[in-house]
């Protein structure tokens, strides 16, 4: 039996689903992994692991990753491209999401590509055995280093400015390639002017954007490239932002997306791929209502096969780069409660061992979660508290409003929907180490990152001789 909770007025109530009905739901929909459930001793189970058992065993802070509600986005994503394309499509996972080597494994595993901004990340695809040919870099500022390090490991990088394309036609005139030696494939961003309703600082398709050309100087830069026997364009990327929950702007890109590649084909480039990146969002609480993985890809699909046929264009490979909507409902974050400070007639605080260094959304974007009890899943709601991070910082303050049974000391709270620029956001402010990540499945558990030490907080602290031992 899969259990799934909602909020009432009277506390968690659970319904149990058939087989096939937890099969087809939309992890991007459930505030909880798929695999969660209440045990008999009415605990939080995910993957078929106790909650409060893992903290026992692997401490708190700790990120819990499931692998089935993971693999199983995958498997959406890519079946439903596949369903709604007549053409040759292809899904990346955007690894800014949370870039670590079992991610990208997995989401290799499943068949999908790796979209990576940084030499880091392509470090970290490449490690998981992910095959360089479905790497794709992006990135506003990219580095000759890191340019260089794209072309010799066979990746297909998004130029996204002058720099970049300036940068690569050069390195090309040094002779730098891959391997195979043949020309760096390029694709062109470029900013479609399309806004979406989301928050300002993960809006991306407007012209004022720091990303990606502006669609005025497309000409130009489609007749450089043309011009450069070490490039080979083979497509363009358009991107409109991140946690969308409207499906008719990705309508709208199609058309422009199609009428770009056309440009760049009439330039005599050999373009054949449209990437029209990723955004759909997910449900951080019972208000959001955000579009299924289902529903998103149709949209896309069906659009670009209409813009094609209003084009007389032939089908492109069609790439996205769901980030969020892959891993964010994957996971949970699992806190031990410490102190309890009631102001009366105003507010209570329950402050865990964690805060705004393994989670800086709340603090950074004003992001809302949800938050569980995983240890008390079917007592009464009685309390509003607000949960306070640990961090010498007012702002640390992971839910303003969350209702739970009555917490004390000890109790382990989960909240929800971490999988999503936690980790990856995460930082040592106060010398706090990074949490642990477990990955669970069928009952079973894997570390897949290792809790941070006091002795990795100073591994790269030099005291120079000078200063010696203080007195």
């Amino acid at each position: 039996m899969v259990l799934t909770q909602s909020i009432g007025k009277s506390g968690l109530q659970y319904l149990s689903e058939s087989k096939e009905a937890f099969q087809s739901r939309s992890p991007n929909q459930e505030l909880l992994p798929l695999t969660a459930s209440v045990n008999s001793r009415d605990r939080l189970e995910i993957g078929g692991c106790e909650v409060t058992a893992l903290v026992e065993q692997f401490g708190s802070p700790l990120y819990i990753l499931d692998e089935e509600t993971l693999r199983a986005a995958c498997t959406q994503y890519r079946d439903a491209f596949k369903r709604y394309y007549p053409g040759s499509s292809q899904v990346l996972y955007a690894s800014k999401a949370w870039s670590c080597l079992a991610v990208c494994a997995i989401s290799a595993s499943e068949g999908l590509g790796i979209d990576v901004v940084s030499a880091g990340e392509i470090h970290t695809a490449l490690q998981a055995g992910v095959s360089p040919d479905k790497i794709y870099f992006h990135g506003n500022n990219k580095s000759r280093e890191e340019l260089q390090l794209a072309i010799e490991s066979g990746c297909i990088t998004v130029a996204d400015n002058w720099h970049d394309l300036e940068i690569l036609a050069d390195l090309g005139k040094l002779g730098v390639s891959s391997k195979t030696g043949e020309p760096t494939r390029v694709m062109v961003r470029f900013t479609p002017g399309i806004e979406c309703h989301t928050h300002d600082y993960i809006k991306t398709g407007q012209i004022d954007s720091k990303f990606g050309f502006d669609p005025g100087s497309l000409d130009d830069v489609f007749k450089f490239i043309s011009q450069q026997p070490s490039l080979c364009c083979i497509g363009v990327h358009a991107h409109i932002g991140s946690q969308i929950f409207e499906l008719q702007p990705h309508d709208d890109l199609a058309d422009v997306i199609v009428e770009t590649l056309t440009k760049a084909l009439s330039y005599g480039l050999p373009a054949t791929e449209i990437n029209i990146g990723g955004g759909l969002g997910i449900r951080y609480t019972e208000t959001d209502d955000p579009p299924s993985i289902e529903d998103w890809a149709r949209t896309i699909c069906t659009a670009v096969v209409a813009a094609c046929e209003r084009q007389q264009l032939p089908l492109p490979k069609l790439l996205c780069e769901p980030g969020r909507s892959l891993v964010g409902t994957a996971c949970v974050t699992a806190y031990t409660v410490g102190s309890k400070k009631v102001i009366p007639g105003m507010r209570t605080y329950l402050a865990v061992d964690g805060g705004m260094s393994d989670n800086p959304r709340p603090i950074t974007y004003q992001s809302v979660y949800r938050v569980v009890a995983a240890g008390k899943m079917r007592d009464s709601l009685t309390e509003t508290v607000t949960i306070a991070g640990k961090h010498c910082e007012s702002g640390d303050v992971l839910i303003k409003e969350a209702k739970l049974p009555e917490c004390r000391a000890g109790d382990v709270l989960a909240v929800t929907a971490t999988g999503a620029y936690n980790y990856s956001m995460s930082s040592n402010y106060n010398r706090v180490p990074r949490p642990a990540a477990v990955l669970v499945r069928d009952g079973k558990v894997d570390t897949i990152l290792e809790r941070e030490t006091y002795q990795d907080l100073l591994r790269l602290d030099r005291l120079p001789e000078r200063l010696g031992t203080q007195k």
